[in-house]
């Protein structure tokens, strides 16, 4: 740390202040012991978790440590970009990150399978793929067929990785990894090559983009929709399988747009799976796609009596902490207010009631 202003540097700088929480969360986790029939998630910003079993295996999913826009360069969108093609907007997308790194990728360990569940560069990162083949040789990298070939082109060796299509299981520790279809429109109309036109052609295939995920564990089965839009098909899931959390890529769509899961929707979503708890992610991350995630709260309860929901809503924080089923009846998140010593010695002031 420098003590002197001419031996700070930007370098300097980012070196010591970035990520944001330094290994405050890597060591949390590390440190937790997940009691018998439990079991617990971390929300690390958008839709990235990381799941801890009571057998102590981990799994990081969507870990995403980039950035959106830096600047405003020519104002213009990048040709033949998926919001681009959505759309027909011209103009630059205002995507600012807004959460802090709440993780270090460089300093995980112990994970024995990096997941993810699409193609996005806010899903699928570069950072958190280096550091996971470097800190954990053992690790697998499950995804689907486009996700891998990605993976691969960076340097991901090919007997680490596993293909997943819907109807997969990989066992991972204690986990079973179930791969599900996913209902992302958005991956059906990323095309990379600018020249590529899509109007008027079939689809690509979404098994080869996308799939959702059901984490199925000893202490609770955990569904993750990664960029999922609301689908019918969330009912057969739910007919099928047994959803104990849900995990939805909420947030409020900018007009012109449909990207993001909305309030409404999330409900719809949780009872189709047949869920327990339902909880909203994403809309933390971009600052054109932010929305206030007690809006679901608040119209969970305006139906819930009438429709009799058989769920509720947790409305999480970055960085933080839940353990299902001990915090199923929560609907919300609060960090850990400290001074639960507070008397301890005795306190240093001029009087006693100076303060």
């Amino acid at each position: 740390m420098a003590n002197k202003i001419t031996e700070v540097t930007k370098e300097s700088w980012v070196l010591s202040t970035f990520p944001e929480w330094g290994t405050y969360l890597n060591e949390e986790i590390e440190a937790t012991v997940v009691k018998p029939a439990t079991v617990s998630i971390w929300w690390l910003g958008c839709t990235g978790i990381w799941l801890k079993s009571e057998g102590g295996t981990n799994i990081l999913c969507d870990l995403w440590c980039g950035t959106g826009k830096r600047t405003h360069g020519s104002g213009q969108m990048v040709k033949g970009h998926q919001m681009m093609r959505m759309s027909g907007a011209l103009k630059q997308q205002p995507n600012l990150r807004t959460q802090p790194f709440v993780i270090d990728p460089f300093a995980v360990k112990d994970i024995d399978a990096l997941v993810v569940t699409h193609i996005h560069s806010d899903h699928l990162d570069i950072n958190t793929a280096a550091a996971v083949n470097s800190n954990c040789p053992d690790a697998k990298f499950i995804g689907p067929q486009e996700v891998v070939n990605i993976w691969l082109k960076w340097g991901v060796p090919a007997d680490k990785t596993i293909v997943v299509h819907p109807g997969d299981e990989v066992e991972i520790g204690d986990v079973t990894l179930l791969a599900l279809e996913a209902f992302d429109r958005t991956v059906l109309v990323t095309e990379p090559n600018p020249e590529v036109i899509l109007k008027d052609k079939m689809p690509q295939d979404m098994n080869e983009l996308a799939v959702n995920y059901l984490f199925q564990t000893t202490g609770g089965n955990v569904y993750h929709a990664g960029d999922s839009h609301y689908s019918n098909m969330f009912a057969k899931h739910g007919n099928e399988h047994k959803i104990d959390v849900c995990l939805g890529a909420y947030g409020e769509n900018p007009r012109g747009i449909t990207d993001k899961v909305t309030s409404v929707d999330m409900l719809r979503m949780a009872e189709a799976l047949n869920a327990k708890v339902v909880i909203p992610v994403h809309y933390d991350i971009w600052a054109n796609f932010m929305a206030d995630p007690k809006e679901i709260t608040a119209i969970w309860q305006f139906k819930k009596d009438r429709l009799n929901y058989q769920f509720k809503p947790f409305i999480w924080q970055v960085g933080g902490k839940f353990t299902y089923p001990d915090d199923k009846d929560r609907l919300e998140f609060n960090f850990d207010r400290g001074f639960d010593d507070v008397f301890a010695i005795d306190n240093d002031t001029p009087f006693p009631s100076f303060l």
